[in-house]
Parts: structure tokens; C-alpha cells; sequence
């Protein structure tokens, strides 16, 4: 696929997606959202073949992403008495998959969010493995000011990363998040000064390039999966993660490196 509304790259067992609309502020139209699919797609092929380890999910410009473009047809109101859109087809065939594919991705996914995460675009960010963000960034639940409500996960991600009290503030007052303050109710990972910021992304996004892919792939499944398991159903779960993990050369790997006291090589397997 051309593409025209993102920039995607595999280098170095790294594989970074970059939203590619900075004029405005990266926000989704249909084409946009076919592109991300088949980027996705592409990573997912190669992480089975070892050669992507870590996708870094960021935006181009001033802005992550302020969620849907309203000004694509697809999804705008129309005119008066014109016959109005399905938005929860939309949600069914693009932002749902969008985010259960990062979800599925067998491998880390850091969210750099380098400016604004609005709407869709804030819950694509929780969305990801680990979130980081400039400290210039923000996140904003605007549904509320269109008479929706937090879509792409955003009822899902938000009681469970902060509690209800605060979700609730979120979803129906649509104020603005700084990101230190995301930081500090463990909505992300981390705030981080912009100037260090690329340099802070690119250092995690090595270390999960050389790291046990394989045993992180599997502990964001474990971990997920809880939110709906019984400690029965988990524990069994972590039991048979175990069983497989053991006898991969990651592990042995590990192992002998920690006998001989000496730096892991990890291949992802």
C-alpha cells in the first residue's frame, strides 16, 4: 500500500507508525484508518518472523491525535433532515479492531504521545502496552461535547486505569489532562520533558528491541486477561504460559547468562 496519512518503518527490530496528518492534528478519516490497518497487519507478520520486536505508535506535528476528522462523510452529521450516519458502524469497523489489534500485537507497543490525545485519539494511547507523553501533552475526553460517549475503549480503559470517580470527571466533563497529572493517576507510564523526550522513546523502544519478546508478549496477554479471569482462571493461565515459556531458547538464554554473569543476548523466540 501507498501510503499518504501515515509513515510506517522497520528498522532494527523496531517498527514505528507515525499518524501523518499534522495539519489536522492527525485525526482519522476512512483512508487514514485503512492504512493504520494495513501497517498493523504488516507488523504482525513480522513479529512472527523475528524481525520487528517493539512497535513505537506516535504522531507527526504539534498533536498525536485529536480522533475522528469531522470532516470526513463518512461520519459527519450532514445536513439538516439528511438521513444521519451509523456512528457505531464506524466504531465497529474501524476504531473497535484498531484497538483490539494493538491489544493482539505479540509484542510491546509503546504510545509516544507527543502532543494532544483527544477523543478517539486519547483512548488509542491507552490503547498501548506503555504510555509515554511529552509534559506539553494532554488528553481530553471530548465526547461529552458532542453528545457521545468515550468510544475506541474509552469506557473500558478509563474506570480501569483510574478509578470511577475520576473516569467519570473525564468522560462527562471533557476537561483537559495535563500529562503530568496523567502521570500522577496512572492513566500513562511517564511524563517526560519534550526535549528528552524522542531520546527517552528511542531508548525504551531499544531495550524492548533486545528483550525476551516472546515472555513480554505473553505477560501484556497475562495481564489483560485478568481484567475478566477468576484467580482460578489466572492462575491456570499463568501455568500454562510457564510450560511453554520454559523451554524457549529466551529462557535458557537467561539463564546462562545469569550463570555466567554476563549480559543476556535475547532473540525473541
Amino acid at each position: 500500500m501507498d501510503y499518504q496519512n501515515i509513515l510506517f518503518d522497520i528498522s532494527d527490530g523496531i517498527a514505528t507508525l507515525t499518524l501523518n496528518r499534522p495539519d489536522k492534528l492527525n485525526s482519522f478519516t476512512q483512508a487514514m484508518h485503512d492504512e493504520v490497518r494495513h501497517a498493523l497487519k504488516r507488523v504482525a507478520s513480522e513479529a512472527a518472523s523475528g524481525a520487528a520486536r517493539v512497535l513505537v505508535l506516535t504522531g507527526a506535528g504539534r498533536g498525536f491525535c485529536a480522533g475522528q476528522d469531522l470532516s470526513d462523510r463518512a461520519v459527519g452529521p450532514g445536513a439538516a433532515g439528511a438521513r444521519p450516519v451509523d456512528l457505531g458502524d464506524s466504531v465497529e469497523k474501524n476504531y473497535a479492531p484498531l484497538v483490539q489489534s494493538l491489544r493482539a500485537l505479540p509484542l510491546p507497543v509503546i504510545g509516544a504521545i507527543n502532543g494532544v490525545a483527544a477523543g478517539a485519539g486519547a483512548n488509542i494511547a491507552l490503547a498501548c502496552d506503555i504510555v509515554l507523553a511529552t509534559q506539553s501533552a494532554s488528553f481530553v475526553e471530548v465526547f461529552c461535547k458532542l453528545g457521545l460517549i468515550p468510544d475506541t475503549g474509552g469506557t473500558y480503559f478509563l474506570p480501569r486505569l483510574v478509578g470511577s470517580a475520576r473516569a467519570m470527571g473525564m468522560a462527562m466533563l471533557g476537561e483537559k489532562l495535563t500529562a503530568d497529572k496523567a502521570e500522577a493517576w496512572g492513566l500513562i507510564w511517564k511524563a517526560i520533558a519534550d526535549d528528552a523526550f524522542a531520546a527517552e522513546v528511542q531508548a525504551m523502544a531499544r531495550h524492548f528491541a533486545s528483550a525476551p519478546t516472546k515472555g513480554l508478549a505473553f505477560t501484556k496477554q497475562a495481564l489483560y486477561a485478568s481484567a475478566q479471569n477468576s484467580l482460578q482462571q489466572q492462575l491456570a493461565l499463568e501455568c500454562a504460559m510457564m510450560s511453554e515459556l520454559g523451554r524457549s531458547d529466551d529462557y535458557r538464554e537467561g539463564v546462562a547468562a545469569f550463570m555466567e554473569k554476563r549480559a543476556p543476548q535475547f532473540k525473541g523466540r
